[in-house]
């Protein structure tokens, strides 16, 4: 008897979110993982290692690669160590995470940040793949509403404002084992995180893109439960997906949380002005999947990587 082929799954993101789906799905037999991160981010640590050696964002690829440690080991624990700052100085390594300067010092040594992050990935026994969208050091810029346009990821949530699209300045090209992993992939994931700044900017480099509406691969988003104040204010579902939708980013179906959410943790995260993202409408060109995800720590929301590694099985059972 032959054995089955192993199915690919393919994670696209940024931010804690995607680390979340990362460390359920790792437990998942037979399934090739690969997780495309966005290197667009440019606030703290990353950002200064941005600023002053000219390599790409690398904190949200340290997440997930400790996400997908076989182990949480002391090695994964080190690389998330973050160097206490008292006083603001931005001249050593006070405020930086020592994964972060590691990727830094092995980007240098290699000469090359993808050799960098597979060879960190290596040492940490990696359960998958860990790509980053481009290798190209990039700012993120968003057109507002009010046509005022904004540059940096890290500048993007803090204005009032609605925002039209994200985009990018320069021509962009993706890491070529990007496409090829899109190309092969049986499941593709959007999320957990923010549309605009985790997400989408994946999905607008050109290739990304067009290997997205090539792709055969089941197409699923995993949509926040929460709106993000200054990126997602009053979004409902449909909005969230509609942004994909029109970032170029094909949809199949929609993972929905369908938690009760207690009134504690409710008002606490409406004095921050973020509300429930909730379902306007019940008729859709794609799938609706309600699960609950959540977890309440201390009245924080939280995806639960058990929960999310049942989904996916659920998901992979059906392809």
């Amino acid at each position: 008897m032959s054995r089955r082929r192993k199915k690919r799954a393919v994670i696209i993101g940024g931010g804690h979110g995607q680390s979340a789906i990362c460390r359920g799905i790792k437990n998942i037999e037979n399934l090739d993982i690969t997780a495309i991160v966005t290197v667009a981010d440019d606030g703290g640590s990353t950002g200064r290692l941005r600023r002053q050696f000219h390599i790409p964002a690398m904190g949200d690829i340290r997440n997930v690669m400790i996400a997908l440690a076989e182990s949480e080991s002391l090695m994964g624990t080190l690389m998330d160590y973050r160097f206490e700052d008292r006083k603001g100085n931005e001249e050593d390594v006070a405020g930086h995470n020592l994964g972060n300067l590691i990727l830094t010092a092995m980007t240098q040594q290699c000469g090359s940040f993808l050799e960098a992050v597979q060879t960190i990935g290596k040492v940490l026994n990696v359960k998958g793949h860990i790509i980053p969208a481009t290798t190209q050091v990039i700012s993120l810029f968003a057109l507002m509403e009010d046509d005022v346009i904004v540059k940096g990821e890290a500048n993007i949530p803090s204005r009032a404002n609605h925002i039209r699209k994200v985009f990018y300045d320069v021509p962009v090209h993706a890491t070529p084992e990007a496409v090829k992993a899109i190309e092969k992939a049986d499941l593709i994931i959007y999320g957990i995180g923010s549309v605009y700044t985790s997400i989408l900017p994946n999905v607008i480099i050109p290739e990304i893109g067009k290997a997205l509406q090539k792709a055969k691969g089941r197409k699923v988003y995993f949509c926040n439960a929460m709106t993000q104040p200054g990126e997602t204010d009053g979004y409902a579902v449909e909005d969230h997906v509609r942004a994909l939708i029109d970032h170029g980013a094909p949809v199949d179906a929609v993972i929905m949380c369908s938690d009760v959410l207690p009134e504690k943790v409710k008002a606490r995260y409406e004095k921050e002005g973020s509300t429930p993202v909730i379902l306007r409408s019940e008729q859709h060109d794609y799938e609706i999947i309600p699960e609950q995800l959540l977890e309440f720590d201390n009245n924080l929301i939280r995806h639960d990587s058990l929960r999310i590694e049942k989904s996916i099985r659920r998901l992979l059972e059906d392809l």
